[in-house]
C-alpha cells in the first residue's frame, strides 16, 4: 500500500512539475504584458469556485448527498453523516463552524446527532451551484462560523423571452448496485417573460450498502435479524423532496417565492446508537433583487420548521428490559430569518458592500418515557424551549486599484443571545436499581445556573487579489472568524452514560455533557495562493495555497472533571467526556492542476487533473491532534471527449491516518487507494449516465467515518470501541435523464 501511494505521488509531482514549468516558460515570454480583461472579482476569491452542471450530474448518479459535490475541491471532504446528510469539512474545521446557506437560508441542524444537516434538505439533483469559501471568507458571505462557507444554490427561475408561455422539464432515474438504491426526480418549469412556475421533487430508497470484504463477524441482533460479516448495518435511508419555485419579474426586479417540503422515513446512522425514524420539513423562502442605478439589493425573509424523530432502527435491538419500547427522542425546530443586503457602486473602482442579518432559532428535544424502568416514568427533557438568537450588521469595501490589483476589507458585529428553559430526567431520583445516574443533581445544578448568554463577536476580513502577469496570479487574505457555541454543546445537562451517549454529533460513539459556560471560538487566518495558468485559462492550471489557522477558545472533548462534572467510568472503550474552550492550531496547503493534452484521432481531446491536500490540526493545551483530521490525500483525473461520450478514469488515494484524537477515541485507519471509472453519452434530449466506484473493490475505512455502532444492542457494553466505519465496495451506478 505505502509503495502504491509514493507511485502516485510521484505521477502528481511529475504532472505538477510539468504545468509549472510550463507555466513559467510562458510568463518569460510574455511578462510584460497584464491582462487588463482579468475578470478580478470578489466573488471568485478565497476558493470561490463554481462546479460545473455535468459534475452536479455525474455526483447524482453515485450519491443522493448533496455534501457529496464538496469532494470536487480541493482540501474540502463530506462526512458521510447518514446517506443524503452529509457534513462539510474544510481545513479540518467541520460541521457548524462551517456556514452552509442552502438558497439563502442559514439551516441548522435540529438533531442532537446532527443526522436532518442542511445538506439533507436540497436534493442534488436540484442544485444549480455550490460556492466553497475556506476560511478567508468575506464578510458579506456569512459570519458565526470560522471554518469557511458553503453557498448551495438551487436553480433559479426560467422565464421565456417573449410574452407567450415555455413548458419543459426534465426527468431522471438512478440506480446503484451496491446498496439497490433506486430513485427517480422531476423538474418541470411553465413560464412567460414575467411569470414563472416550477416544481421540482424527487425521492431515493436505498438498502444499506456492504463493504468490499468482511470488517466484523456476522451477527444476529435480538428481534431483529441476521447481518452478514460485510454489511454495514444501519446505512439504508429513505427520502423524499418536493420544491416549488413561484418567479416574478418586471424589468430588473424579480421576486421569488419558494416553497419546499421533506419528508423522511428513515435514516441510519452508522456511527450513532440511534437512528433516524423520521423527519419532516417545511420551509417557505421569500427573496427579491433588483438592480437600481446606484447598485444592487437583495432582501429575504425564510421561515423553517422541522419535526425530528430518533429511535432504534433495523439493525439495532429494540427491546429492551421492562419491556422498553426502544428510546424515542423527539426534536422541533424552528428556524426564521430575515437578511438585507446592498451592492453600492461609488464609483468605477469601489464598491460598498452594507447588509443586516437577523436569526431567530428554537428548538425543543424531548424524550418520551418508554417501558417502566429507568426511561420512565416522565419525558427526559434534553433541551427545553433552546433559543439562539443572532443580530448581524456588516459592511465591506472592494477597491480596484489598478486592473491588475483588487482589494477587500470587511467588518461584521454579530450578537448572539442564547438561553434555555429547565429541564429533569425520566425521573427525579439520583439511582435506579442501585446504578447511579444521578438525573436529579445534574438536573437541579442546571435550572439553578445562569442560563442566559450573550456573546458580541467581532469579524474581519482583508482580501488581495493581484495579477502579477497574464499567467499568473497571487492571493493573500487574512481573518478573524468567530462562532458562538451550539445549543447541544451549551445546554445538554446529563452526565448519566445512556443520556450522554444520545448527545453526540461527532460519530465517535463517545458521550457527551454540554458546558453553560463555554465562550465563542476566535480563528485567526491567514491563507496565500498562487495560481499558475495560460492566457486563456484553458491549456494547463496549477494552483498552490498554503494556510495557517490560530483559534482561541477552541471548544474541543475534555474529561468531565475538568470543567467540574461527574461522570461514571466506562468498560467499552467509549468515555463519556464534556467540552471546554483551549486553544488550537490548523496548518497545511492545497495543490491543484490540469493540463489539456490536446486530440488525439481515435480518442478526441484529452485532459488530466489532480490535487493534493495535506492538513494537520493540534490541540496547544493538551498537545492532542484534533478530531477528524484527513490525512495526506490525492486525486488523479483523465478525462477523454469523443464525438457523444465524455469518460472519466480516477484514482483517489490516502495514506495511513496515524495522527488521531487520543481523547475521544478516535480509530487509526489504513492507507488506501480506489480506481473509478464514469461515462456520459448524450443523444437529442436524452443522457445516459455510468459510473463503476471502487472498480478493484478495495476493503478500506473511511478516514473521517467514526467509529462503527451501526448494529446490535447498542446502548449496552457488548458494543465495543474498536472498528471504524469502512468504505464502500464495488458499485455499479446507472442514471438517465430526459429533457422535454
Amino acid at each position: 500500500m505505502k509503495n502504491n501511494f509514493r507511485t502516485v505521488l510521484y505521477l502528481f509531482y511529475t504532472l505538477a512539475f510539468f504545468n509549472i514549468n510550463s507555466a513559467l516558460a510562458e510568463i518569460n515570454l510574455i511578462a510584460d504584458v497584464i491582462n487588463v480583461e482579468s475578470s478580478l472579482n470578489l466573488d471568485n476569491m478565497s476558493s470561490g469556485k463554481v462546479l460545473e452542471k455535468r459534475q452536479i450530474i455525474r455526483s447524482a448518479v453515485d450519491s443522493s448527498d448533496a455534501g457529496s459535490l464538496l469532494n470536487y475541491f480541493v482540501g474540502v471532504d463530506n462526512i458521510s453523516n447518514a446517506g443524503s446528510s452529509g457534513m462539510p469539512v474544510i481545513h479540518g474545521l467541520a460541521d457548524d463552524r462551517i456556514k452552509v446557506r442552502v438558497d439563502g437560508m442559514d439551516l441548522i441542524s435540529g438533531c442532537a446527532s446532527h443526522s436532518n444537516s442542511p445538506f439533507s434538505y436540497i436534493d442534488i439533483n436540484n442544485v444549480k451551484e455550490i460556492k466553497v469559501f475556506a476560511g478567508i471568507t468575506p464578510v458579506s458571505m456569512g459570519g458565526d462560523s470560522i471554518g469557511g462557507t458553503v453557498i448551495v444554490n438551487s436553480k433559479s427561475p426560467e422565464y421565456s423571452e417573449s410574452s407567450e408561455m415555455i413548458t419543459k422539464g426534465r426527468f431522471g432515474t438512478v440506480y446503484r448496485s451496491n446498496n439497490q438504491s433506486f430513485g427517480t426526480n422531476i423538474n418541470a418549469v411553465m413560464a412567460t417573460d414575467i411569470v414563472s412556475i416550477k416544481y421540482s421533487g424527487n425521492y431515493i430508497d436505498a438498502k444499506n450498502y456492504s463493504s468490499a470484504a468482511n470488517f466484523k463477524a456476522g451477527a444476529n441482533v435480538t428481534g431483529r435479524g441476521w447481518i452478514d460479516g460485510d454489511i454495514v448495518g444501519s446505512s439504508a435511508y429513505k427520502i423524499s423532496n418536493h420544491l416549488l419555485d413561484f418567479g416574478l419579474k418586471e424589468g430588473s426586479s424579480e421576486l421569488n417565492f419558494k416553497v419546499s417540503l421533506q419528508h423522511s422515513p428513515y435514516q441510519g446512522l452508522v456511527n450513532q446508537r440511534m437512528d433516524m425514524t423520521g423527519n419532516d420539513s417545511t420551509s417557505v423562502n421569500l427573496k427579491y433583487t433588483d438592480k437600481l442605478t446606484w447598485g444592487d439589493i437583495e432582501a429575504r425573509a425564510y421561515i423553517e420548521s422541522t419535526d425530528h424523530a430518533m429511535n432504534f432502527g433495523p439493525n439495532k435491538k429494540y427491546w429492551y428490559s421492562n419491556n422498553a419500547a426502544g428510546n424515542p427522542m423527539d426534536s422541533d425546530g424552528l428556524n426564521l430569518g430575515f437578511t438585507v443586503k446592498a451592492d453600492i457602486n461609488i464609483d468605477d473602482d469601489n464598491i460598498l458592500t452594507l447588509g443586516s442579518e437577523f436569526q431567530r432559532y428554537r428548538l425543543d428535544d424531548l424524550w418520551a418515557a418508554s417501558g417502566t424502568g429507568s426511561m420512565s416514568p416522565n419525558t427526559f427533557i434534553n433541551i427545553n424551549n433552546g433559543a439562539r438568537d443572532r443580530y448581524d450588521v456588516f459592511g465591506e469595501l472592494t477597491h480596484l486599484w489598478q486592473p491588475d490589483f483588487l482589494t477587500s476589507f470587511g467588518v461584521r458585529y454579530g450578537m448572539v443571545r442564547m438561553d434555555a428553559g429547565e429541564v429533569h430526567g425520566y425521573a427525579d431520583v439520583n439511582t435506579y436499581s442501585g446504578m447511579t445516574n444521578n438525573q436529579r443533581n445534574n438536573s437541579a445544578a442546571f435550572n439553578a445556573s445562569e442560563r442566559t448568554k450573550v456573546n458580541h463577536n467581532w469579524d474581519l476580513t482583508a482580501l488581495s487579489e493581484y495579477v502579477i502577469s497574464p499567467t499568473l496570479t497571487s492571493e493573500l487574505g487574512f481573518a478573524i472568524k468567530n462562532r458562538s457555541p451550539n445549543l447541544y454543546e451549551r445546554y445538554t445537562w446529563s452526565t448519566w452514560t445512556m443520556a450522554a451517549n444520545m448527545n453526540n454529533s461527532y460519530g465517535d460513539g463517545n458521550g457527551y455533557v454540554g458546558n453553560i459556560n463555554l465562550s465563542p471560538e476566535t480563528a485567526h487566518t491567514i491563507s496565500w495562493s498562487s495560481d499558475w495558468h495560460d492566457y486563456k485559462r484553458q491549456e494547463y492550471q496549477v494552483k498552490f495555497n498554503p494556510y495557517f489557522t490560530y483559534i482561541n477558545d477552541y471548544i474541543d472533548a475534555v474529561a468531565c472533571s475538568v470543567v467540574g462534572k461527574s461522570c461514571m467510568s466506562r468498560s467499552d472503550g467509549f468515555s463519556t467526556l464534556s467540552l471546554d474552550n483551549q486553544s488550537a492550531r490548523i496548518y497545511g496547503f492545497d495543490i491543484s492542476g490540469f493540463k489539456k493534452l490536446g486530440y488525439f484521432k481515435n480518442f478526441g481531446d484529452m485532459k488530466v487533473s489532480s490535487s493534493l491536500a495535506y492538513v494537520r490540526g493540534r490541540n496547544n493545551n493538551t498537545h492532542d491532534n484534533l478530531y477528524r483530521i484527513m490525512p495526506l490525500n490525492l486525486k488523479v483525473a483523465l478525462e477523454q471527449i469523443s464525438g457523444s461520450w465524455r469518460n472519466n478514469l480516477e484514482l483517489v488515494a490516502a495514506k495511513r491516518k496515524v495522527r488521531v484524537s487520543s481523547i475521544r477515541n478516535e480509530h487509526q485507519t489504513p492507507g488506501y487507494s480506489l480506481v473509478n471509472i464514469a461515462s456520459n453519452y448524450s443523444y437529442k434530449s436524452a443522457q445516459i449516465n455510468f459510473s463503476l466506484t471502487n472498480i478493484f473493490d478495495r476493503k478500506y475505512s473511511e478516514p473521517l467515518g467514526g467509529t462503527y455502532i451501526g448494529q446490535g444492542a447498542t446502548m449496552m457494553t457488548g458494543v465495543k470501541n474498536g472498528t471504524a466505519v469502512p468504505g464502500m465496495g464495488r458499485s455499479f451506478n446507472v442514471g438517465v435523464l430526459y429533457n422535454f
